[in-house]
């Protein structure tokens, strides 16, 4: 039984390769795409738990499709990846919805860790989400 799915956005095939294989082995769904187009396009299609998204890439960069993502799909969470040293542009994807970020490279056991925090603060938003609709369900005159 797979934990939660994962989607995968970054321009370099090695990385969404090598990660894709490591997060399977752990029991997680996992996509990938090459840039924000492909990703937005996977996203309109099927659901996923969490996105994790390079802040580089040609086209749409990370922050442009965070922001697409957002906008159609509020409950996914969305993990940036940043690998130029900059540590800035993460903390500007968390001001715009993203749930955090790690820097390029990092461990797959790092990343792994975020996934599971990143999974768990859906879940509970969920959970709170489904008790006020039957809350509501409930209080409906027959």
């Amino acid at each position: 039984m797979t934990r939660y799915s994962v989607l995968i956005v970054d321009d370099e095939v090695d990385f969404r390769e090598i990660t894709t294989k490591q997060l399977t082995r752990r029991d997680v769904y996992c996509e990938s795409a090459s840039d924000g187009d492909s990703a937005l396009q996977m996203i309109e299609a099927r659901d996923y738990d969490i996105v994790v998204l390079d802040m580089k890439m040609p086209g749409k960069d990370g922050i442009e499709t965070l922001r697409e993502i957002k906008r159609l799909a509020p409950m996914t969470e969305v993990i940036m990846l940043t690998g130029h040293a900059s540590v800035e542009s993460g903390i500007n994807g968390i001001k715009y919805g993203a749930f955090d970020y790690l820097m390029k490279p990092m461990e797959i056991e790092s990343l792994v860790e975020k996934l599971d925090a990143a999974y768990e603060r859906k879940r509970i938003q969920q959970e709170k989400i489904d008790q006020a609709q039957t809350k509501r369900d409930m209080a409906r005159p027959s």
